[in-house]
């Protein structure tokens, strides 16, 4: 649910769980009808605990610790159209990290997008989702933070283009697309399905892959959750907006959990960038949160278009011989796993059946899973998923398109054909 553009994290949707805390911490205290109480050790624990559940199920450590080092030490180059940027280390480090940090100053980072000393921060810090946060959430969050391992490592500065290094052009940014506030719950629904909003639209800021961006990097709000490419990593974010792609309307509810907690349900598989917000984040959530978010998701409004998508388009002809072609490649290396009439053996091997995913205008990742290959993330539901080889190395550009245009044209698919252009700009793309 992290590399979207300067101004959005990918990342295939990042959801957070956070339960409210009755009582509003400051330092060690806490008010009690207006009297400052000095908080217990137990409380002080189990503060500690909750944020690190939110932390966790917010995906903080994806973004701010950089493979094999220390956990919330920053340093992750995140490579944007603008330049690149390197997330801070928020450890409690006092020279490098937030250790001279408030509550205040960090419910505002949350909260209104400034740092300490005030100054913008550019918008791949996904505040425009976090000011909707809770101030008790958040200050579970700083609390937790404040008792790991500090780490003396040096925040990278950022490379960026000009003039997109000049944070006071955030201002006219920031007026456009940024609108503070604290979520607020909707009366006529149930307290479930504003829990699950509220971890969708907050912390978890799914909306920041699952919508498409405009060229000022700014989310496209009349298409909320429609879907949209994340730049620079070649995977599409698919619509939750739409029947045609991964709307959840005629979902089971157990399989949207299964698909959120395990990565894996009946219905289909989950790879690339939102595998690892499964790893990461996901399982580590409450059931409970799981089946609100699951309630919220299903109730997005659904249309039986799908949004447009620029795909690189093939003749008729040269569509029905690939279709022709990839027959006979499907028999051989895709079979066996997904059965010859595409209905798999799922959870292991998701159907291509009837499956959106594979029907969707954007061919991006099938296509991408043909070349590259990949496995559903290990979770505790899941412990040893079944993978996918690549392909890469064994097909050519042609057969990739010919197989995929097969999966996407039979057993009562409506996809359109691939054409080989698509699959040669993908295979020399990066994978991240």
């Amino acid at each position: 649910m992290k590399r979207k553009s300067l101004f959005a994290l990918s990342a295939v949707v990042v959801v957070a769980a956070a339960a409210l805390v009755p009582v509003l911490w400051s330092g060690s205290d806490y008010l009690h009808n207006g009297t400052a109480v000095a908080a217990t050790p137990a409380d002080q624990a189990a503060l500690i605990k909750k944020g690190e559940y939110l932390a966790r199920a917010g995906d903080c450590i994806a973004c701010h610790t950089v493979r094999g080092g220390k956990e919330f030490a920053g340093g992750l180059p995140m490579a944007t159209p603008f330049g690149t940027l390197f997330t801070p280390n928020i450890t409690p480090d006092d020279q490098y990290g937030i250790g001279k940090w408030s509550q205040d100053d960090f419910y505002r980072a949350m909260h209104t997008g400034r740092s300490k000393d005030g100054s913008l921060l550019y918008p791949a810090f996904p505040f425009t989702s976090y000011t909707k946060v809770s101030r008790a959430d958040a200050d579970a969050i700083y609390a937790y933070l404040r008792s790991v391992p500090p780490v003396a490592v040096p925040s990278r500065p950022h490379e960026l283009k000009f003039p997109f290094n000049n944070r006071n052009l955030l201002i006219g940014w920031r007026t456009l697309f940024f609108r503070e506030g604290e979520y607020k719950a909707d009366p006529t629904k149930s307290v479930e399905w504003n829990r699950g909003a509220y971890l969708i639209e907050g912390l978890g800021h799914c909306g920041m892959c699952h919508t498409s961006i405009n060229a000022m990097g700014g989310p496209v709000n009349s298409a909320a959750f429609a879907g949209g490419l994340i730049p620079l990593q070649n995977w599409y974010a698919p619509s939750l907006t739409s029947n045609k792609e991964a709307g959840l309307g005629d979902w089971d509810i157990k399989d949207i959990s299964d698909l959120l907690k395990t990565g894996v349900s009946q219905r289909g598989a989950v790879f690339g960038p939102m595998a690892e917000v499964v790893h990461n984040s996901l399982q580590y959530m409450s059931d409970e949160d799981i089946h609100a978010m699951s309630t919220y998701l299903k109730t997005i409004p659904q249309k039986d278009e799908a949004p447009e998508h620029l795909q690189l388009e093939t003749s008729q002809q040269f569509g029905g011989e690939l279709l022709k072609q990839g027959q006979k490649i499907y028999a051989d290396n895709c079979a066996k796993c997904h059965a010859e009439n595409g209905l798999g053996m799922p959870p292991s091997f998701p159907p291509l059946a009837n499956n959106p995913s594979i029907q969707m205008p954007s061919a991006v990742n099938p296509i991408r899973m043909v070349l590259n290959g990949g496995y559903p993330p290990s979770t505790g539901g899941n412990p040893k998923p079944y993978g996918m080889p690549p392909f890469a190395q064994a097909l050519s550009n042609q057969e990739v398109a010919a197989v995929v245009t097969y999966i996407r044209q039979s057993w009562g698919n409506h996809g359109t054909a691939v054409s080989p252009q698509q699959v040669s700009d993908l295979r020399s793309a990066p994978l991240d």
